[in-house]
């Protein structure tokens, strides 16, 4: 797929990412997050918070076709992950649409986030994931990252263990 756009989020495209996250999520957490989470997410109110946060950090775009076809947002501090001083920037969220995994915009999203870090001087980034993720670990490890720590985060009113990621930039 090498017409693949890396562009930055525009306002017209919160809707397409909202509905990619949903069903990556519905997708990807099938039998890892509760049912009731993964039924209850609100395209609406999803969409009314991204109204609201889509310019902050960095925020990115792949798009296919004139389609947005996956999303990747990041920032360049350690922020979410202050008790680990050494890391200095963070890839918050990737997301592809589920039916087009594995056609390379998920590597593609990801090059580019490390590139921008690279121009910002940055030395070590991380990435959390859910530790029952497996194709998203096996996906984050062959892009060079090594699993360095746990945490527990909750969703809904259960905990869950994620694993952190760190890569060499």
């Amino acid at each position: 797929m090498e017409n693949i756009i890396i562009r930055n989020i525009e306002e017209k495209d919160i809707p397409s990412v909202v509905d990619i996250q949903i069903d990556g999520w519905k997708s990807a957490y099938k039998g890892i997050v509760d049912d009731n989470v993964l039924n209850s997410m609100n395209r609406n109110e999803r969409i009314k918070k991204r109204s609201n946060d889509y310019k902050e950090n960095g925020f990115i775009v792949a798009e296919l076709d004139n389609q947005v076809v996956g999303f990747c947002r990041y920032i360049d501090s350690n922020k979410f992950t202050q008790d680990i001083a050494y890391i200095d920037c963070e890839l918050l969220a990737l997301y592809v649409k589920p039916n087009l995994k594995y056609n390379g915009i998920g590597t593609k999203l990801f090059q580019f986030v490390v590139n921008e870090f690279k121009n910002k001087n940055k030395t070590k980034m991380i990435l959390w994931c859910l530790k029952d993720n497996e194709p998203s670990k096996k996906f984050y490890t062959k892009m060079g990252g090594e699993i360095i720590k746990e945490r527990t985060i909750e969703i809904g009113e259960k905990e869950y263990l994620e694993v952190g990621f760190e890569y060499n930039i």
